[in-house]
């Protein structure tokens, strides 16, 4: 084989090799926004609503997520949607002086501080999605929708986990909450 020919061999490898590569790294850097599955308005970050699996019947699902507030101002998440419900609540979980755990709906909605992040999760604040009109496995995503005082309204997906399982993106969240006594809520 002559010089020029593995020359120009090589000159055609090396050039196929980068061209992949940067494929490659255009497909990471248009995959990293759906990935990191976080949703910005005004001056809060929501990073990663999620759910779990419902079971078939099932009458409600709670969400959870952590809204960062980057702002001056505090704000308020003041409702939230989902389009596996008919409505939406924002609740929060209190532990009273016996160890019993109980769960009530917070009607001014749920404040986040200047400067400040509120994580919502299981035994703590979370949102609920009441009267359930499907349900959704894991792997599945649903469109929520949360509403601001002051910044407004964002779009968000949730992301569904397994029943019993802790969320793909953060496995230090205490997971054995039990939402069965929401049946009975009313409004």
């Amino acid at each position: 084989m002559s010089k020029f020919v593995s020359f120009a061999l090589g000159n055609s490898l090396s050039a196929i090799r980068m061209l992949a590569a940067a494929g490659a790294l255009s497909l990471l850097a248009t995959a990293q926004p759906a990935m990191a599955h976080d949703y910005k308005i005004a001056e809060l970050k929501i990073d990663h609503p999620w759910s779990r699996e419902t079971p078939q019947g099932a009458k409600v699902a709670a969400g959870y997520l952590k809204i960062t507030n980057n702002g001056s101002e505090a704000d308020r998440l003041v409702s939230v949607t989902g389009e596996i419900s008919k409505r939406g609540e924002i609740h929060e979980m209190l532990v009273d002086d016996k160890g019993v755990m109980t769960m009530r709906p917070l009607a001014d909605g749920l404040e986040i501080p200047a400067g400040g992040v509120v994580e919502l999760k299981p035994s703590s604040y979370h949102v609920m999605f009441m009267d359930l009109t499907d349900s959704k496995k894991k792997g599945e995503r649903f469109a929520g929708t949360l509403t601001f005082e002051k910044a407004g309204t964002v779009d968000v997906e949730f992301a569904v986990d397994a029943i019993g399982g802790a969320s793909e993106h953060d496995h230090d969240h205490d997971h054995g909450d039990d939402h069965s006594g929401h049946d009975n809520h009313g409004g």
